[in-house]
Protein backbone atom coordinates (compact mmCIF):
# COMPACT_ATOMS: atom_id res chain seq x y z
CA UNK A 1 0.00 0.00 0.00
CA UNK A 2 1.42 3.38 -0.83
CA UNK A 3 1.99 6.44 1.06
CA UNK A 4 -0.75 8.14 -1.43
CA UNK A 5 -3.34 5.23 -1.14
CA UNK A 6 -2.68 5.72 2.55
CA UNK A 7 -3.59 9.52 2.76
CA UNK A 8 -6.68 9.04 0.10
CA UNK A 9 -7.89 6.34 2.46
CA UNK A 10 -7.50 8.67 5.41
CA UNK A 11 -9.21 11.84 4.25
CA UNK A 12 -12.11 9.18 2.97
CA UNK A 13 -12.58 8.23 6.83
CA UNK A 14 -12.34 11.80 7.62
CA UNK A 15 -15.08 12.96 5.61
CA UNK A 16 -17.07 10.24 6.17
CA UNK A 17 -16.73 10.89 10.23
CA UNK A 18 -17.45 14.75 9.48
CA UNK A 19 -20.44 13.63 7.39
CA UNK A 20 -21.81 11.74 10.36
CA UNK A 21 -21.16 14.03 13.12
CA UNK A 22 -23.15 16.36 11.16
CA UNK A 23 -26.16 13.86 10.60
CA UNK A 24 -25.96 13.30 14.38
CA UNK A 25 -25.89 17.02 15.39
CA UNK A 26 -28.68 17.16 12.84
CA UNK A 27 -30.80 13.99 14.13
CA UNK A 28 -30.14 15.35 17.78
CA UNK A 29 -32.05 18.98 17.42
CA UNK A 30 -34.63 16.93 16.13
CA UNK A 31 -34.45 14.61 18.72
CA UNK A 32 -34.49 17.52 21.65
CA UNK A 33 -38.24 18.72 20.09
CA UNK A 34 -40.00 15.25 20.74
CA UNK A 35 -40.84 14.87 24.43
CA UNK A 36 -44.15 14.57 24.41
CA UNK A 37 -45.72 10.75 25.76
CA UNK A 38 -49.03 9.60 25.05
CA UNK A 39 -51.57 6.33 25.12
CA UNK A 40 -50.83 5.42 21.33
CA UNK A 41 -53.53 3.81 19.26
CA UNK A 42 -51.60 1.11 16.79
CA UNK A 43 -52.85 -0.44 14.02
CA UNK A 44 -51.36 -3.25 11.92
CA UNK A 45 -53.19 -4.08 8.90
CA UNK A 46 -52.30 -5.18 5.52
CA UNK A 47 -52.33 -8.47 3.31
CA UNK A 48 -48.80 -9.38 4.79
CA UNK A 49 -47.63 -11.76 7.31
CA UNK A 50 -46.24 -10.29 10.84
CA UNK A 51 -49.15 -8.10 11.85
CA UNK A 52 -50.03 -10.10 15.27
CA UNK A 53 -46.35 -11.03 15.31
CA UNK A 54 -45.01 -7.30 15.32
CA UNK A 55 -47.72 -6.66 18.05
CA UNK A 56 -47.12 -9.42 20.56
CA UNK A 57 -42.98 -8.31 20.12
CA UNK A 58 -44.59 -5.17 22.12
CA UNK A 59 -45.85 -7.08 24.47
CA UNK A 60 -42.87 -8.72 25.06
CA UNK A 61 -40.91 -5.54 25.39
CA UNK A 62 -43.67 -4.21 27.90
CA UNK A 63 -43.15 -7.99 29.87
CA UNK A 64 -39.55 -6.95 29.81
CA UNK A 65 -39.94 -3.92 31.39
CA UNK A 66 -42.29 -5.32 34.42
CA UNK A 67 -45.13 -3.04 32.84
CA UNK A 68 -48.47 -4.32 33.35
CA UNK A 69 -50.45 -5.29 29.73
CA UNK A 70 -53.17 -7.44 28.60
CA UNK A 71 -53.79 -9.96 25.30
CA UNK A 72 -57.67 -10.36 23.45
CA UNK A 73 -57.97 -12.47 20.86
CA UNK A 74 -60.66 -11.92 18.78
CA UNK A 75 -60.48 -14.57 16.37
CA UNK A 76 -57.25 -17.22 16.90
CA UNK A 77 -59.05 -19.30 19.30
CA UNK A 78 -59.14 -23.04 17.90
CA UNK A 79 -55.37 -23.33 18.02
CA UNK A 80 -52.36 -22.89 20.41
CA UNK A 81 -49.82 -20.49 20.44
CA UNK A 82 -46.70 -19.71 21.22
CA UNK A 83 -47.01 -16.57 22.08
CA UNK A 84 -50.22 -17.76 24.39
CA UNK A 85 -48.69 -20.59 26.20
CA UNK A 86 -45.30 -18.76 27.17
CA UNK A 87 -47.22 -15.47 28.48
CA UNK A 88 -49.83 -17.93 30.65
CA UNK A 89 -46.73 -20.52 31.63
CA UNK A 90 -44.26 -17.69 32.67
CA UNK A 91 -45.63 -14.33 32.49
CA UNK A 92 -49.80 -14.21 33.73
CA UNK A 93 -48.77 -11.62 36.70
CA UNK A 94 -47.93 -9.52 33.77
CA UNK A 95 -49.76 -10.04 30.87
CA UNK A 96 -53.50 -10.75 31.54
CA UNK A 97 -54.65 -13.15 28.20
CA UNK A 98 -58.19 -13.75 27.49
CA UNK A 99 -58.90 -15.98 23.91
CA UNK A 100 -62.32 -15.18 23.07
CA UNK A 101 -62.53 -16.07 18.97
CA UNK A 102 -62.96 -20.05 18.19
CA UNK A 103 -61.26 -19.64 14.32
CA UNK A 104 -62.66 -18.42 11.54
CA UNK A 105 -66.45 -18.33 10.57
CA UNK A 106 -65.74 -21.04 7.67
CA UNK A 107 -64.19 -22.81 10.90
CA UNK A 108 -67.52 -22.55 12.99
CA UNK A 109 -69.67 -22.37 10.71
CA UNK A 110 -71.89 -20.51 13.07
CA UNK A 111 -71.79 -16.72 12.61
CA UNK A 112 -74.65 -15.87 15.52
CA UNK A 113 -71.87 -17.53 18.09
CA UNK A 114 -69.19 -15.73 16.00
CA UNK A 115 -70.91 -12.71 16.60
CA UNK A 116 -71.59 -13.29 20.36
CA UNK A 117 -67.66 -14.36 20.97
CA UNK A 118 -66.81 -11.34 19.17
CA UNK A 119 -69.26 -9.09 21.56
CA UNK A 120 -67.98 -10.90 24.45
CA UNK A 121 -64.56 -10.15 23.38
CA UNK A 122 -64.76 -6.56 23.07
CA UNK A 123 -66.74 -6.32 26.86
CA UNK A 124 -63.82 -7.73 27.85
CA UNK A 125 -61.61 -5.17 25.97
CA UNK A 126 -63.39 -2.06 27.08
CA UNK A 127 -62.51 -3.51 30.54
CA UNK A 128 -59.38 -4.07 30.06
CA UNK A 129 -58.63 -0.51 28.48
CA UNK A 130 -59.93 1.34 31.52
CA UNK A 131 -58.14 -0.85 33.90
CA UNK A 132 -55.16 2.25 33.50
CA UNK A 133 -52.55 -0.56 35.07
CA UNK A 134 -52.47 -1.84 32.04
CA UNK A 135 -50.02 0.15 29.83
CA UNK A 136 -50.85 -1.81 26.71
CA UNK A 137 -53.82 -3.78 25.36
CA UNK A 138 -53.45 -5.78 22.02
CA UNK A 139 -56.84 -6.47 20.74
CA UNK A 140 -55.90 -9.41 18.13
CA UNK A 141 -57.26 -9.72 14.60
CA UNK A 142 -59.84 -7.08 16.24
CA UNK A 143 -59.90 -5.84 12.43
CA UNK A 144 -61.60 -8.77 11.33
CA UNK A 145 -64.20 -8.78 13.43
CA UNK A 146 -65.25 -5.13 12.75
CA UNK A 147 -64.52 -6.11 8.54
CA UNK A 148 -67.64 -8.52 9.39
CA UNK A 149 -69.73 -6.17 11.33
CA UNK A 150 -69.64 -8.43 14.14
CA UNK A 151 -68.59 -5.25 16.38
CA UNK A 152 -69.61 -1.43 15.80
CA UNK A 153 -67.27 0.69 14.19
CA UNK A 154 -68.62 3.97 15.93
CA UNK A 155 -68.97 3.01 19.18
CA UNK A 156 -65.48 1.65 19.16
CA UNK A 157 -64.17 4.18 17.59
CA UNK A 158 -66.14 6.58 20.11
CA UNK A 159 -65.00 4.10 23.10
CA UNK A 160 -60.98 4.86 21.85
CA UNK A 161 -61.68 8.92 21.89
CA UNK A 162 -63.34 9.07 25.03
CA UNK A 163 -62.54 6.85 27.29
CA UNK A 164 -59.36 5.12 27.02
CA UNK A 165 -56.87 6.43 29.78
CA UNK A 166 -54.42 8.93 28.46
CA UNK A 167 -51.21 6.87 28.94
CA UNK A 168 -52.80 3.44 27.47
CA UNK A 169 -51.65 2.09 24.08
CA UNK A 170 -54.44 0.28 22.36
CA UNK A 171 -52.67 -1.65 19.38
CA UNK A 172 -55.31 -3.59 16.85
CA UNK A 173 -53.96 -5.88 14.06
CA UNK A 174 -55.92 -7.60 10.83
CA UNK A 175 -56.55 -6.90 7.22
CA UNK A 176 -58.60 -4.40 6.21
CA UNK A 177 -58.37 -2.02 9.06
CA UNK A 178 -61.47 0.82 8.28
CA UNK A 179 -60.72 4.11 7.14
CA UNK A 180 -62.27 6.24 9.96
CA UNK A 181 -59.75 3.58 12.44
CA UNK A 182 -56.95 4.37 10.57
CA UNK A 183 -57.76 8.76 10.85
CA UNK A 184 -58.19 7.84 14.63
CA UNK A 185 -54.61 5.97 14.89
CA UNK A 186 -51.51 7.26 15.93
CA UNK A 187 -49.33 4.75 14.83
CA UNK A 188 -50.11 2.63 11.52
CA UNK A 189 -48.31 0.12 9.49
CA UNK A 190 -49.68 -1.65 6.72
CA UNK A 191 -48.03 -5.39 5.80
CA UNK A 192 -47.23 -5.68 2.24
CA UNK A 193 -47.43 -8.90 1.10
CA UNK A 194 -44.59 -9.91 -1.29
CA UNK A 195 -43.83 -13.55 -1.08
CA UNK A 196 -45.39 -16.46 0.83
CA UNK A 197 -44.95 -19.87 1.15
CA UNK A 198 -48.44 -20.81 0.93
CA UNK A 199 -48.34 -19.68 -2.28
CA UNK A 200 -45.85 -23.10 -2.93
CA UNK A 201 -48.01 -25.08 -1.22
CA UNK A 202 -45.66 -24.97 2.30
CA UNK A 203 -48.11 -24.89 5.51
CA UNK A 204 -48.41 -22.61 8.41
CA UNK A 205 -45.26 -24.00 10.31
CA UNK A 206 -44.52 -23.84 14.73
CA UNK A 207 -42.12 -21.32 15.54
CA UNK A 208 -43.04 -18.95 12.33
CA UNK A 209 -46.51 -18.91 12.12
CA UNK A 210 -47.96 -20.11 15.81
Amino acid sequence: MTEETIATGETDLARHAEKMAKKKAARDKIMATKTGEKGLIIVHTGKGKGKSSAAFGMIFRHIAHGKKCAVVQFIKGAMSTGERDMILKHFSELCDFHTMGEGFTWETQDKARDIAMAQAAWEKAKELIRDPSNSMVLLDEVNIAIRYDYIDLAEMLAFLATEKPPMTHVVLTGRNAKDELIELADLVTEMELVKHPFRSGIKAQIGVEY
